[in-house]
């Protein structure tokens, strides 16, 4: 009984595999930059990692221009689908005998 208690640990020098679609931990989102263990990083998004201060506020001025020229998209396809549910509309006519 007592083997059977027994565990066995292992332990590994690397780091396990983040999630697929995860990005990596070893190198910088933006610029592609190792990332070293003993330099500060730069966290954005909760999982993406940065080299520094700029590359981070690249990044999310890119997403803050990403996020509006999506909106703008948003906004032409609402108002162009009301268009044409309005020119639908017009085209009907009733006809008295």
């Amino acid at each position: 009984m007592a083997a059977s208690a027994a565990c066995s640990f292992f332990f590994f020098d690397a780091e396990p595999l983040g999630e697929p679609g995860m990005p990596a931990q070893d190198a910088c989102a933006l610029c592609t930059k190792p990332l070293a263990r003993d330099s500060d990083i730069f966290m954005y998004k909760g999982d993406t990692p940065f080299c520094s201060e700029e590359c981070r506020d690249e990044q999310m001025q890119l997403d803050a221009i990403a996020a509006r020229q999506a909106a703008r998209r948003q906004q032409r396809f609402s108002s162009g689908t009301e268009a044409r549910s309005g020119h639908q509309e017009s085209r009907k006519v009733s006809v008295a005998s």
